[in-house]
């Protein structure tokens, strides 16, 4: 099977993890690591991040649904915390990769869970790191939002999505995403999916994925 179109998630994959900055979070403050990697995972379909994620709610609510869920663990930690710290640092190689793709004739998309705060798609902190994201999304030929559809990851119906907008049957794609729960829906339906555990890794798999030599993409 030839696979000509690449899917990126974009939190952890073109841009570093948030759940880097919530450790750091963690640490300075004594919470336990992976708190809020715990409460995210804590009822996946109905809990703060999910609603947010699927724009059922707002900020405000979030920030008051998130601290109830950590206060039940015993812990003090408000939801506008978290946010604060949600766009991760733009890695360059990736940003790169998309450029040699798109000129070597793939197809490009991005299926992304967001939340309808801050600037632009990627809740960014500032207007100007809001462009520089912004920049980054117009090379995709497609991008599905979470807080826009009202469908997250890792709900198939959003990978379904974006093949259909991208006129793309799943067997011709490869996906990357640094959620082995997200990457599992992408494999069920056929694409070729890479758990991203740095920007390094996740370009070297992708041209192994594609068939491309050792340095193609970077």
């Amino acid at each position: 099977m030839i696979r000509d179109t690449v899917i990126f998630d974009f939190g952890g994959v073109i841009t570093s993890s948030p759940f880097e900055a919530f450790n750091r979070m963690e640490a300075e403050r004594g919470l336990p690591h992976n708190l809020v990697r715990r409460i995210n995972s804590a009822n996946p379909d109905g809990n703060a991040w999910a609603l947010f994620e699927r724009a059922e709610i707002d900020a405000a609510r979030f920030d008051a649904l998130f601290g109830e869920e950590v206060l039940a663990l015993g812990y003090d930690l408000p939801g506008r915390d978290v946010l604060a710290l949600l766009s991760g640092d733009i890695r360059p190689a990736m940003v790169a990769a998309l450029d040699r793709l798109k000129a070597g004739g793939y197809r490009i998309g991005c299926i992304t869970n967001n939340v309808p705060t801050g600037h632009g798609a990627q809740m960014s902190t500032t207007p100007e790191k809001a462009a520089a994201i912004a920049a980054i999304m117009a090379r995709f030929d497609h991008v599905v939002e979470s807080s826009k559809v009202g469908i997250r990851k890792p709900d198939p119906a959003i990978y379904r999505m974006a093949c259909d907008a991208l006129g793309v049957a799943p067997e011709r794609c490869v996906y990357l995403d640094d959620l082995g729960i997200n990457c599992k829906p992408a494999a069920a339906l056929g694409m070729a999916a890479i758990k991203v555990s740095s920007g390094e890794q996740a370009l070297a798999d992708l041209e192994a994925a594609l068939g491309l030599h050792r340095g193609a993409l970077t």
